[in-house]
């Protein structure tokens, strides 16, 4: 891994000069003067996504109309995208579905374990809000337990055996990274089943799902696959077991029969019957677009330029003294850190109005996404000096930075 204890802005650009991922920055159309560290939370817009929906748009829906199902292959765009996300989290061809949101698709594969008998659905205090929100209604509507376990606990922290615990691979404020094979192996040994929400891990870390032995997964597109605001998530289910599951949102695109519209259901093959309503065309061919941006790339090398990134930022902000709520400097993290400050949304849109964007997590937490493909160690090495100038001058202490939009 890089040398992140440079001293001066040269040392940042002599990294980026021996960069093997410095190409990939012209693959994206980022406005001048900006600093981009949200790319963990909405990816920016990638120059091939942008002219696939030009063409799609103006010769497949305003020439080609309808024909386009076919002619453009429309109507397998959701397995051909799925086939390509397939190759970023380790999993076989055909065993992932792009379709609805992360939210619908965790409803959709939980329910459907539920139906095959597990009594209860859990998730860790602390992970991702929307995650427990579903696994409640759906506790509601099918007379499953519902349980918030200890953070960290993992599946031997479920109050019975037979459960369900959905859990993100790496957590959208920590970034801890969570060792799949591990839970996996103690899941299997309790009887019990993991969901892995792969939101902030798909197109960063090297998941490698199958082989760790995972069968289920949802996560988005739009993070770090940088499919735009919107973008379609996915779901993945094992080939071994997607036969056995019923989905509770039994919709024409998951009928193996679709276009013969005769009364009464029945699923289609594997995880097609996973697909619901009419795929959102427009939204998945940005995806699918922008998922070619991965052929070719060591996964690995991803995750440890993104770490990279990471330890430089911490290290110039040192002297702010800052509580890390991160694996701080040459630990195991994903494309983030989070940091606390009383003053924490103040302090990023300060950072924001000097065009370096950054998020904020309530209650305190500032958080810094390390995209890499999209950062160079010099932007990164400029970015935590202002960081260190806002705090250090106080120029956040103004109405305009403490105003909170609806959005934070």
């Amino acid at each position: 891994m890089p040398d992140i204890t440079v001293t001066s802005r040269p040392d940042a650009e002599a990294l980026d000069r021996d960069d093997p991922l410095r190409a990939k920055r012209d693959a994206f159309d980022i406005p001048g003067g900006v600093v981009y560290l949200d790319g963990n939370s909405l990816g920016p817009l990638p120059k091939v996504a942008r002219e696939a929906l030009h063409h799609a748009i103006e010769t497949e829906w305003r020439t080609d109309l309808i024909k386009s199902w076919n002619t453009a292959d429309w109507i397998n765009l959701p397995t051909r995208t799925g086939d390509r996300i397939a190759s970023l989290i380790g999993a076989p061809a055909g065993s992932v579905i792009c379709a609805d949101s992360v939210s619908v698709n965790l409803f959709k594969l939980a329910a459907s374990l539920v139906t095959r008998g597990a009594g209860l659905v859990a998730v860790e205090h602390g992970d991702f809000p929307t995650d427990g929100y579903i696994l409640e209604g759906l506790a509601r509507l099918s007379g499953a337990g519902f349980s918030l376990i200890e953070p960290g606990a993992g599946v031997a922290g479920l109050p019975e055996p037979g459960g369900v615990l959905v859990r993100s691979a790496v957590h959208y404020k920590t970034a801890e990274i969570v060792d799949i094979k591990a839970e996996e192996a103690e899941a299997a040994r309790l009887g019990a089943t993991i969901i892995w929400d792969l939101s902030h891990a798909v197109g960063l870390v090297d998941t490698k799902l199958e082989e760790c032995g995972a069968r289920y997964a949802v996560g988005c597109g739009y993070k770090y696959l940088n499919g735009g605001p919107g973008a379609p998530g996915f779901v993945y289910v094992h080939p071994s077991v997607a036969g056995d599951l019923a989905q509770p949102l039994s919709g024409w695109m998951g009928h193996a029969s679709p276009f013969a519209f005769t009364d009464g259901y029945r699923p289609a093959d594997g995880i097609k019957r996973f697909a619901a309503g009419t795929p959102p065309i427009l939204s998945m061919t940005a995806l699918h677009a922008s998922l070619g941006l991965y052929e070719g790339l060591d996964l690995s090398a991803l995750e440890t330029k993104a770490r990279a990134l990471g330890d430089l930022f911490l290290s110039r902000v040192a002297p702010l003294k800052l509580d890390c709520v991160s694996p701080g400097i040459g630990a195991r993290r994903a494309g983030h850190v989070s940091v606390r400050h009383e003053d924490g949304y103040a302090i990023v849109q300060a950072l924001i109005a000097r065009g370096i964007i950054g998020d904020f997590r309530a209650p305190d937490l500032m958080r810094f996404g390390f995209s890499p493909l999209v950062l160079s160690y010099a932007e990164v090495f400029d970015a935590a000096d202002a960081l260190v100038d806002v705090v250090e001058s106080g120029a956040f202490k103004t109405p305009e930075f403490t105003r909170r939009g609806a959005v934070t």
